[in-house]
């Protein structure tokens, strides 16, 4: 069965509303340099992965610039995993994941064409739609189909990003059949506020979808 992360949480009543609709991760945005709603800071992203109850995975979803950085805020804020959006090489995370216990998801684009480098070091690949800037979140979907020959040609997990709403969620777990699905804006009343109504909509129609083409 296909996994779901709902990323951008900004609140308690967001973070439990989505445990609630049974979403198997959380992901919480600090430290990044581009202008999200979603972002919170250093004390919120700490109370929010605080209150992530067990069998339910806490992310943290950066951009650090140095390694020294990401461990910082790892240390800090003590997530399950941590999402690394631009910002570090395949060996930077590397060495990463030497000095921290948590696993590591690296974001990448499916045409990168350092993709299985960074498959290398990471714990599993988040293939997204991604800006100028690096970060995801943009609401645009993008192929489908270059994405699943990424999970068939990697041996690690592949979280399929980038424009999924609740809608177009189910096909795009039949066309790419990834490990897991991950949305933040297309499950928003606003920017940086879920619709909690959405978010088991999204929960439900990942989970029963077919998983994966044939």
């Amino acid at each position: 069965m296909t996994r779901v992360k709902i990323c951008g949480v900004t609140d308690s009543a967001d973070r439990n509303a989505v445990v609630t609709a049974g979403a198997d991760a959380v992901g919480v945005i600090h430290g990044v340099p581009v202008d999200t709603p979603r972002e919170v800071d250093e004390e919120t992203a700490m109370r929010l992965v605080d209150g992530v109850p067990p069998f339910v995975t806490s992310v943290l979803v950066t951009m650090p610039t140095t390694v020294q950085e990401a461990v910082r805020r790892v240390d800090r804020i003590e997530p399950d995993a941590v999402q690394v959006h631009d910002g570090l090489s395949p060996a930077e995370l590397g060495a990463l994941d030497s000095r921290i216990t948590q696993d590591i998801v690296a974001v990448v684009e499916a045409n990168a064409p350092a993709i299985e480098d960074y498959a290398t070091h990471a714990d599993a690949l988040l293939v997204d739609s991604v800006d100028a800037d690096g970060g995801g979140g943009t609401g645009e979907t993008h192929d489908w189909e270059r994405t699943r020959a990424v999970v068939d040609s990697l041996d690690v997990p592949v979280v399929l990003a980038g424009g999924l709403t609740p809608e177009n969620v189910a096909e795009a777990v039949e066309t790419v059949g990834p490990f897991a699905v991950d949305v933040a804006s297309g499950v928003e009343q606003s920017g940086g506020r879920k619709d909690h109504d959405a978010v088991g909509r999204f929960v439900r129609n990942a989970t029963r979808a077919a998983g994966g083409a044939v």
